[in-house]
């Protein structure tokens, strides 16, 4: 491991001035996922800004009804949050089901979202791995890969974005804003995750010291009936299998409006535009649940169980959210 020097943040131009001035320089905050590839050789910084002491830990009601919620607030306050837990359920449930309460009174909102892949490929520095090492290859392709991605992937990459997160927010279709080098900016949440194609490595639209401020929850009556359902190997502090958000409106017997994502089985949070256009008029019914989750799984890329799992999995998240 090389020398690496710190230093403390208390103003955001200071900080992204910080950042941007080397590109082996890197931002800090809850360092749940950082410290663990430092440890591991994944990555190795040359100089960490501790961005902790910056104003972005509030949770604020907008006019319009929604939140915007700070990317340094930890999850477990986010999770407590009156107004998450009455307006944004789906929100609450994914932050409770995604860490063991220690690591959600440590991370943050914002290094939730850029967290890197789970896979034991990328954080095995003697495997191939296109992520961390562009162009040398992917040994998950023929390897142990059951809890890989079926959906969104390509000859260089297979991996499974992990955030639980991060399902939630693009079913609600959230806003990442940002500060960098050019001014601050505003991201839809679906496009602030990049599908692998041809370059792996990239994984977000943002540029080198950019730095994620607020995500922002646009009002969404829909999301008072909204659910999170997680499937994975153990109940305690695991990564998903298959994992669903779902919000859903009912008139009448019929899904008037839903709102779906899917997480544990593409590589970025996927929202479930197929099975959302199969839903819409249907009967609320498990028959029409069942054609909805056939008709998303219809392009995936077989992996032993996860096809069949993610079709039973969206099932079931929508007995329960259209349940009453």
């Amino acid at each position: 491991m090389r020398p690496i020097s710190y230093a403390r943040a208390t103003d955001v131009t200071d900080a992204v001035t910080a950042v941007i001035a080397d590109p082996d320089n890197a931002y800090l905050a809850g360092g749940t996922t950082a410290i663990d590839l430092l440890r591991l050789g994944v990555v190795q910084p040359r100089h960490l800004v501790d961005i902790n002491a910056l104003p972005f830990d509030h949770i604020e009601d907008l006019p319009t009804g929604g939140l915007r919620i700070g990317a340094l607030a930890r999850m477990s306050d986010v999770a407590a949050a009156p107004a998450v837990v009455d307006r944004f359920p789906v929100i609450a449930q994914a932050l409770v089901l995604g860490a063991s309460p220690q690591l959600r009174n440590m991370a943050s909102m914002g290094g939730n979202l850029l967290q890197r892949v789970r896979c034991s490929y990328f954080r095995d520095v003697t495997s191939a791995c296109n992520k961390r090492a562009p162009g040398s290859g992917c040994a998950a392709l023929d390897g142990v890969n059951r809890g890989h991605a079926i959906l969104g992937t390509s000859e260089h990459c297979i991996a499974t974005h992990p955030s639980d997160l991060a399902v939630a927010l693009v079913a609600l279709d959230a806003v990442v804003h940002t500060v960098g080098p050019r001014g601050p900016r505003a991201i839809a949440i679906d496009d602030f995750f990049l599908l692998p194609g041809d370059t792996p490595h990239l994984e977000h639209p943002v540029d080198h010291g950019e730095l994620v401020v607020a995500i922002e929850v646009p009002a969404s009556p829909v999301a008072r009936r909204s659910h999170y359902l997680k499937v994975r190997d153990r109940e305690s502090y695991e990564f998903a299998l298959a994992s669903v958000a779902a919000a859903v409106r009912i008139d009448d017997g019929k899904i008037a409006a839903v709102q779906l994502a899917l997480g544990g089985v593409a590589s970025k949070p996927w929202r479930a535009r197929r099975a959302e256009q199969a839903l819409l008029g249907a009967p609320a019914d498990r028959a029409s649940f069942a054609r909805a989750a056939r008709e998303e799984l219809a392009p995936a890329v077989p992996r032993e169980l996860k096809v069949e799992l993610a079709q039973r999995a969206i099932v079931r998240a929508l007995e329960t959210v259209t349940a009453g």
